[in-house]
């Protein structure tokens, strides 16, 4: 799907999720591209559009660091207003100049079992933590 970033007028993929049970969406990035001693943040930008329903159940997101430490928790989607953009955040990381590897990201859920419909992923951002 193709959609209109009001702000900017840039013209964006986006990804719909039309009925599934089965959520998970990963990425990962290599650090050493990044800038050293900079704190990083990682969000998912996504959207609830109409008609949307199975977010009863909180979605989990987890951010894994090159040295295997995790950050993990649970966003409860149910009461997000519809039709708007939001950044649902995943984590915080340091890069180290001496360091290498990936950080790893993700945002799923498989253990409630509901069909799920509206959603919306524009990606994942990761940039400068102010």
């Amino acid at each position: 799907m193709i959609s209109k970033n009001a702000a900017s007028n840039e013209v964006v993929d986006v990804a719909e999720m039309l009925d599934v049970c089965w959520l998970e969406i990963q990425g990962k990035f290599e650090i050493s591209k990044l800038t050293p001693r900079i704190k990083y943040e990682v969000v998912f930008v996504v959207m609830l559009k109409d008609p949307a329903y199975g977010w009863e159940v909180p979605i989990n997101v987890r951010l894994i660091l090159p040295d295997g430490k995790i950050q993990e928790h649970k966003e409860c989607l149910i009461e997000t207003p519809r039709s708007k953009w939001l950044e649902i955040p995943v984590g915080e990381f340091m890069v180290e100049p001496t360091k290498r590897g990936f950080v790893e990201f993700s945002l799923y859920e498989y253990e409630g079992g509901a069909w799920k419909k509206g959603l919306m992923v524009k990606g994942a951002s990761i940039r400068p933590k102010h």
